[in-house]
């Protein structure tokens, strides 16, 4: 038997799948405890049923996934419209410090994918995937890229391997972060010293009802539209970058003039919102269109790639991260922050730090510094550098 549904009614599954994750998460506290997201539960949950069906002939599923693309712009512009240069301002050298050595993880993370994926006689492109791609980027990058490298560089069954790869991310992520950041504030014995670190990132008074969400939409609409001229552009120029980035860049020019001129102000709560709409829908089709009779043939160099990430997450955090970022209490709490983000997605990292922060006490520092690089700039730097790490091995 065989099942098509349309571009319509596959976002309707999609959105039935997500609140199928919500309702597992709730039940199943461990998925809560790691900060599993609600649509790669569900969506994987789909996935695995829908291979069961498919390998014994009982159902075979096509799906129409053009408003993927759509949904997963505007999560991304919405990222773009966080970069906002007078808060980076407010962080300083603490900022430029912790991004210096995001950048050297992502680098890190790529090499050592690569080379391990060489080793084992895997495509290359599958130590990227299970690099930088889903460890830094998570879920969402993993899918975009995923999405570039079947259709570009024709590597298929990417988009599966991401999903795989960033779930995996997600649980390590979560169990080596809280372990380090303890073994590093009872080793050098660490207090908190929150009063020595002035927060202030204001608190926001944004509304939000129909007037304040239409012009945000509006916002990242014409952002996404400017994005695709953007990225036309570049294309002329030989240079290739996923369409999401383009938005972000073109959301972050509008909201720093805004700030600039006055003119105008981006409601952060109804940015936030539609972001998150846009996030859960996104990864909720990705996975439901999984393909994981494709996984096969990478999954056994794939696990082997990951076992040397999650080796390298834990290392740099403790030894890189601690001592770069003063060697004190907010260090320690960035160091197993970084592991939260660096094998899975920035909600990881703060999981991270609450914990911590709540047997052992507050680290501002912490809170304030790796939300901005993680969630924003550390998004645009990776992009580019897993991209002329394609070009190259290619």
């Amino acid at each position: 038997m065989e099942l098509k549904l349309d571009m319509i009614q596959t976002v309707g599954l999609a959105v039935v799948v997500y609140y199928l994750g919500v309702y597992i998460r709730s039940k199943v506290k461990v998925l809560e405890k790691f900060c599993i997201p609600a649509p790669v539960v569900g969506g994987l949950l789909f996935a695995i049923v829908n291979l069961i069906l498919r390998e014994n002939g009982i159902l075979k599923l096509t799906l129409d996934t053009t408003l993927q693309k759509p949904f997963m712009l505007v999560f991304f512009t919405t990222i773009g419209l966080t970069a906002s240069l007078k808060l980076l301002k407010k962080g300083g050298l603490a900022v430029l410090v912790f991004f210096l050595c995001t950048v050297v993880l992502v680098l890190l993370q790529d090499t050592l994918g690569v080379l391990v994926a060489k080793a084992v006689g895997a495509n290359p492109l599958l130590g990227l995937i299970a690099g930088s791609v889903t460890m830094v980027g998570g879920h969402g990058t993993g899918a975009a890229f995923g999405e570039l490298f079947e259709k570009s560089y024709g590597f298929n069954g990417a988009v599966t391997a991401a999903m795989a790869a960033a779930t995996f991310g997600l649980v390590m992520g979560s169990l080596i972060g809280g372990p380090i950041g303890r073994k590093l504030i009872v080793k050098n014995n660490l207090k908190s010293h929150a009063s020595d670190y002035l927060d202030e990132v204001a608190i926001t008074t944004d509304v939000v009802n129909y007037e304040e969400m239409f012009k945000t939409f509006t916002v990242i609409i014409i952002s996404m539209s400017l994005g695709a001229v953007l990225e036309l552009w570049f294309k002329s120029k030989n240079i290739t970058l996923p369409s999401y980035i383009n938005a972000m860049i073109i959301a972050a020019i509008i909201l720093n003039i805004g700030e600039s001129t006055g003119k105008y102000h981006i409601n952060q709560k109804c940015a936030d919102i539609l972001g998150s709409i846009g996030l859960n829908v996104f990864l909720s089709m990705a996975l439901i269109g999984l393909k994981l009779w494709e996984l096969k043939e990478v999954a056994g160099p794939m696990l082997a790639i990951l076992i040397v990430q999650t080796i390298l997450m834990a290392l740099f955090a403790y030894f890189i991260v601690f001592r770069f970022n003063g060697k004190d209490y907010d260090a320690a709490v960035m160091a197993a922050g970084t592991c939260g983000f660096g094998m899975g997605a920035t909600p990881n990292a703060m999981a991270n730090m609450t914990a911590i922060s709540e047997k052992y006490g507050p680290a501002p520092k912490a809170f304030f510094v790796i939300p901005i690089v993680g969630a924003f700039l550390i998004d645009f730097t990776n992009s580019i550098i897993i991209t002329t790490f394609a070009n190259f091995i290619k």
